[in-house]
């Protein structure tokens, strides 16, 4: 275990006794959504977890704190879109040998990946038939490596200003192609009955 000595006592009881992929997931679904009313945030996952809300690249840091805090590498993988979308960033995770993926997202779609996929390749490509806007069309492009927290200052992990330079670093990290243009050509939209289950929100604004 990891030690992040600027944590309460309530706050390391909180990593603690989130030991299992499993249980972070349950308790990232229990943090209201944050819309960043205000202003555009970015916080550190000390800063996320005393907020109490986060959105999917907070809910990502904090998961990948918390994973690192129990052995595991604090991985994040980015699924970036078409530039009329939203990426979205998921904390990968590895259980006896396989890859599953931990969400953070307000919608019933784009969540909690199982432990089952060989390769973060196929995890990745799980998300594409879901990943669409209003009138159906398809987004996902590509995914990127493995993005390995581990390698940074350990500063991000409480920073008491918004870690922006993460968003960046995955942003420019190296990505790999999903689809190729004639494939993209040939997308079928998703269906009305996909779409109005795209629609359903966890936390309403």
């Amino acid at each position: 275990m990891r030690k992040f000595p600027i944590l309460t006592e309530k706050e390391f009881a909180v990593f603690k006794k989130l030991n299992t992929p499993q249980k972070i997931q349950d308790f990232l679904n229990t943090l209201p959504f944050n819309f960043e009313k205000q202003a555009d945030t970015n916080r550190s996952p000390l800063e996320t977890l005393r907020a109490g809300t986060a959105h999917c690249m907070e809910g990502a840091m904090l998961t990948a704190a918390i994973l690192w805090y129990h052995g595991q590498s604090p991985l994040l993988l980015d699924l970036k879109t078409t530039d009329d979308d939203q990426d979205h960033v998921v904390t990968l995770f590895t259980q006896d040998g396989y890859w599953g993926a931990i969400s953070k997202t307000n919608h019933g779609v784009l969540r909690y990946r199982e432990p089952i996929f060989k390769t973060v390749r196929e995890l990745a490509l799980s998300y594409f038939s879901e990943y669409f806007l209003h009138d159906g069309r398809k987004t996902l492009r590509s995914y990127s490596k493995p993005f390995d927290m581990s390698k940074l200052d350990p500063e991000w992990i409480t920073s008491k200003k918004d870690v922006w330079n993460i968003v960046r670093m995955l942003d420019t990290s190296p990505h790999i192609a999903i689809i190729n243009k004639k494939q993209i050509k040939n997308l079928r939209r998703a269906e009305m009955v996909e779409i109005a289950a795209g629609k359903v929100v966890e936390w309403p604004k």
